[in-house]
């Protein structure tokens, strides 16, 4: 009993997933068989004994197996998809269907390259390795089930033979042993199969990195939009609910303060401040809300929201906008309106200026946001205090792959650049 409880694991642990990776194999020997049998042909046929059917023969089997290159990729990566549960994507820019035209490109290519090595070394060693895991199997099991084939013998040549029952169990032994063997080689060489197809069948290293960036960078839009939008839900909610239900406690405050004169003095103070303070917070929430998301960027674009912006500043404030027709998407207005904002109430708080620019424009595929003033200067881009406010707007800046740049030297002037690209 105590045997039979610590062989169980081991044999449990041993056949775990062996059928899986012995179903792997056998379609591997299959795939590989009917390749070899094709490739075979003209020297199964008749016998190339002169030097011109020997060179035929030889580039008929090199030209099919080249031909055959990207059929067998696609074979190849069903075949580990179906058995294994393994996805191998096939390299970016390489077709699975080239055709006779797009073989030579197919060939060209580093990844074609791999994937024919693939098919000219690991296919062979693979259908070797197929046929052993087979041949094991099928020796281990008839060893295995060796008491089957003694009691099928006939009753008398049992009993003059009763030796063979020792050697049976002996044999027994032999089987069952050589069968967790084979269970642990199919799932070693289904193993090392992987990895050589992840190396040759699938993209490179770079191609695998590059696709991840691209991934992340679609990733990350995808959140940065849905930032923006949040944002505007946001503006909405305060705009729609919050801001009109303090407009509409302000009203009725003021006309309490109208209409209710025979208030003792204390009373009128409570309602006079009360009132008072209801106007700045409707003040407060309606730059908060413009600071979120302005309805007027959404409707008529960045150069009326910077106007917008400037026309509220206590110095002048030239505002530029030249993208004639083009309109960036509502994520890079979002941007650069926070930007522009934000430097801009940088000016007013600590630049001492008397006067300040805002210049925005396309060049090329990059928008380009540039704001300027006369004042004092020393704008440290590195400091995350001290009141510049610059390093906030890097990273807000640097979410939707964009770069800032600030010179300001002490004395002035200060010159804020922001250049965003216009596909995200």
């Amino acid at each position: 009993m105590r045997i039979r409880r610590r062989l169980r694991p081991i044999l449990r642990k041993s056949f775990r997933g062996a059928a899986r990776a012995t179903a792997f194999h056998v379609l591997g020997v299959g795939i590989q068989s009917g390749l070899l049998l094709v490739v075979a042909l003209p020297w199964l046929w008749f016998v190339p004994v002169s030097t011109p059917g020997v060179a035929a023969s030889a580039l008929y089997s090199a030209g099919v197996l080249v031909l055959s290159g990207p059929l067998l990729s696609r074979a190849q990566r069903a075949r580990f998809r179906a058995r294994l549960g393994v996805d191998l994507p096939a390299p970016a820019g390489l077709a699975d269907r080239p055709g006779t035209r797009g073989i030579a490109g197919w060939l060209r290519s580093a990844a074609g390259r791999r994937q024919l090595r693939y098919h000219l070394l690991v296919g062979p060693l693979s259908w070797v390795g197929g046929l052993a895991v087979l041949g094991l199997w099928a020796v281990g099991g008839a060893a295995a089930g060796v008491y089957l084939w003694f009691w099928t013998l006939p009753l008398g040549w049992r009993v003059d033979h009763r030796g063979y029952s020792t050697l049976s169990a002996y044999t027994t032994v032999v089987g069952v042993a050589l069968l967790c063997s084979t269970a642990w080689l199919a799932k070693g060489l289904a193993q090392l199969d992987t990895r050589a197809a992840r190396e040759l069948l699938g993209p490179s290293r770079e191609e695998e990195l590059a696709r991840r960036v691209a991934d992340l960078a679609e990733s990350r839009a995808g959140v940065v939009d849905a930032a923006d939008a949040e944002r505007r839900r946001i503006e909405r909610d305060l705009h729609d609910g919050a801001q009109q239900r303090l407009v509409a406690l302000a009203v009725n405050l003021g006309i309490a303060k109208a209409t209710l004169g025979d208030m003792p003095d204390d009373v009128r103070k409570v309602i006079d401040d009360a009132h008072g303070e209801a106007k700045e917070a409707i003040a407060e929430l309606h730059s908060l809300v413009r600071g979120l998301h302005p309805a007027v960027l959404e409707d008529r674009g960045l150069d009326a929201a910077l106007s917008g912006i400037a026309a509220r500043l206590p110095i002048p404030v030239r505002v530029a906008v030249e993208l004639s027709d083009f309109r960036p998407a509502p994520t890079l207005e979002a941007v650069a309106y926070f930007v522009v904002s934000e430097a801009l109430t940088n000016v007013v708080k600590h630049a001492q200026a008397t006067r300040a620019e805002v210049a925005v424009g396309r060049i090329g595929e990059t928008l380009r946001v540039v704001v300027s003033d006369d004042g004092v200067g020393g704008a440290d881009l590195a400091a995350v205090t001290g009141g510049t406010g610059l390093a906030g707007l890097a990273k807000r800046v640097a979410s939707v792959d964009g770069t800032l740049s600030c010179r300001s030297p002490v004395g002035g002037p200060t010159v804020v650049t922001v250049e965003l690209p216009c596909a995200l």
